[in-house]
């Protein structure tokens, strides 16, 4: 899975942070420490961990990430990450 997208809320800049889909890397997901979660109102599941983005974004690095866009959407900051093949 070349892509992650992670994001957080900016009132909550020291986590958590959600970092993946449904459908997300298992292994990944294990490695920054998420969990499996659907929050109340949605019907879909996402991962999330109690990180700051700045830690994940740091551990995705180590796994050979690299941060391609980032935008603020209302209260909501986004990255997208790509993974050489």
């Amino acid at each position: 899975m070349p892509y992650v997208v992670i994001s957080t809320q900016i009132t909550l800049e020291k986590g958590p942070t959600v970092v993946g889909d449904a459908n997300s890397d298992m292994q990944l997901m294990n490695y920054l420490g998420a969990r499996k979660i659907l929050q109340q109102g949605n019907d879909y599941y996402q991962y999330s961990c109690d990180h700051a983005p700045r830690h994940v974004l740091n551990k995705l690095e180590e796994k050979g990430y690299r941060v391609v866009a980032m935008t603020g959407i209302g209260q909501t900051c986004i990255w997208t990450l790509h993974k050489e093949s």
